[in-house]
């Protein structure tokens, strides 16, 4: 056993996605070391899967502060700021340069599944001398050796890519759900419709499942193959009663790319080119040739016969690998506790919140902190900027550096610019009617939350940026006019 103390040992980061690497060269510039282990056999391998899809938020959001600093002592070309990457240009151009980066690279374990997180001899019912007790991090490689690793603090980024909701009714796998995806005919999350995955798609029946943006590009793309490879058909089911809220407020809306995406959609459906079935709930799959979906609508039970399903209902946090942590989450969302009624999407639409960081991150366990995507658990949709800052300020809190720590600040487009929806479960329409526009501008330190307040429109955004108000209780709640 290592005789090192807990201030010599190195802080385990688990994913080298985006958030992952930035916490890494964050500790690094802290003077601390990390250790980052990635299941995949690349870093950011959740980012190949969706290389295609275009970010809704420019370079000069994507990058984080401290990895552009890192970077620049290679020689890198840092993108223009004002464009807008695909997965795969922030892939090339961003995350494989900073993992590359010798000191990153020298930390970074990748083909390396985190199994469990635990305190070294305690399991999670000791509490006496926990708090100066190292955490022990057991991976199993690609091989199928299993390690622990001693390390002083747990930085966990490990995202929801690999945990989509279930498609199912109250949360749950509908029957033979689990069949229909181990035959092939339930996708991932957000197929290449017209590149990779073209041959999977074309001249079949295609059924997408959710009301999300996701859902929309899917459906979107879908289109387009649909008008190259004859045959080629759309089904698109929803639990709502009416699609409003992904078509958004069209040419009123006050965010000229949400109202575009959503127009084009709803031409789609209006001339029959995507079949929409409205308030259907799946109870059940019959795998066989070709999938058998079972709902339950208003009228009846209703069955829809398809060559392939495309699930868009979101993701939510793996936390086994945790039973070991005294975690403090909210009950609903599975977010710290702190952080959850922020982004319920029970009172919240998709949007961003005010910026956070160590200290509303914490949890019972000391020193270790849920960050990215996963921080959000079952919310809808994350900003890459806030992850950022989030690792920013735990590096600091790490480092002693409290001031720094508590000091959260975040500029944010002026649209309040949402990512590409790739954690996304908005399956309840937003509030009808044109959409706000909120000012990101620096926000209060996280002790004094600042007041959401929203811009006028007097100044339309550029088309091509999604923005998503903020702020503003267009929830479920609001949908039910509670």
């Amino acid at each position: 056993m290592s005789t090192d103390t807990p201030a010599e040992l190195p802080v385990a980061v688990i994913g080298a996605g985006p958030v992952g690497l930035a916490a890494a060269a964050e500790l690094l510039e802290r003077g601390l070391t990390p250790i980052i282990f990635e299941s995949g056999q690349t870093p950011a391998a959740a980012v190949a899967s969706w290389g295609h899809i275009r970010l809704f938020s420019p370079w000069q959001y994507d990058v984080d502060a401290a990895a552009r600093r890192l970077l620049a002592s290679t020689g890198w070309q840092e993108p223009d700021g004002e464009t807008l990457p695909t997965g795969a240009e922030l892939l090339e151009q961003y995350l494989r340069p900073l993992a590359a980066v010798p000191a990153i690279a020298a930390a970074l374990h990748t083909s390396t599944r985190v199994l469990s997180v635990s305190r070294e001899g305690l399991d999670k019912t000791r509490t006496s001398g926990r708090e100066t007790t190292p955490f022990l991090v057991r991976v199993r490689n690609d091989e199928g050796t299993v390690t622990d690793y001693r390390a002083r603090a747990v930085i966990d980024a490990s995202g929801t890519w690999s945990t989509p909701n279930p498609l199912g009714q109250a949360g749950l796998p509908a029957v033979g759900e689990v069949e229909a995806f181990e035959a092939g005919l339930i996708t991932g999350p957000l197929p290449d419709v017209t590149g990779r995955d073209r041959d999977r798609f074309a001249g079949k029946h295609v059924l997408v499942v959710g009301a999300g943006h996701s859902a929309a590009n899917t459906l979107l793309e879908l289109g387009e193959l649909a008008a190259q490879a004859r045959g080629t058909r759309i089904s698109w089911a929803i639990r709502n009663a009416s699609p409003a809220g992904v078509y958004g407020g069209g040419d009123l809306d006050g965010l000229p790319a949400r109202g575009a995406l959503g127009s084009r959609l709803r031409t789609l459906v209006e001339e029959g080119r995507i079949e929409l079935h409205t308030s259907f709930t799946i109870t059940g799959f019959k795998p066989s040739d070709t999938l058998a979906v079972i709902g339950s609508t208003p009228a009846g039970e209703q069955q829809l016969d398809v060559d392939l399903l495309v699930p868009a209902t979101g993701f939510r946090p793996d936390l086994d690998m945790l039973r070991e942590i005294r975690l403090d989450l909210d009950p609903a969302v599975e977010a710290p506790r702190e952080l959850g009624p922020l982004i319920d999407p029970e009172f919240h639409s998709c949007g961003t919140v005010a910026p956070h960081g160590a200290k509303m991150l914490s949890h019972p366990e000391k020193d270790f902190y849920i960050v990215g995507m996963k921080s959000y658990g079952r919310a809808p949709t994350f900003l890459m900027a806030t992850g950022y800052e989030q690792v920013r300020s735990i590096a600091a809190a790490l480092a002693g550096d409290q001031q720094a720590a508590n000091d959260v600040q975040l500029v944010l487009p002026e649209t309040g610019v949402c990512s590409t929806d790739l954690g996304s479960s908005c399956d309840a329409p937003a509030a009808e009617g044109p959409a706000e526009s909120c000012c990101g501008t620096s926000a209060a330190p996280e002790s004094e939350p600042a007041a959401s307040s929203c811009c006028g429109t007097d100044t339309a955004p550029e088309s091509q940026f999604l923005g998503i108000p903020t702020g503003l209780a267009h929830g479920r709640s609001a949908q039910r006019g509670s």
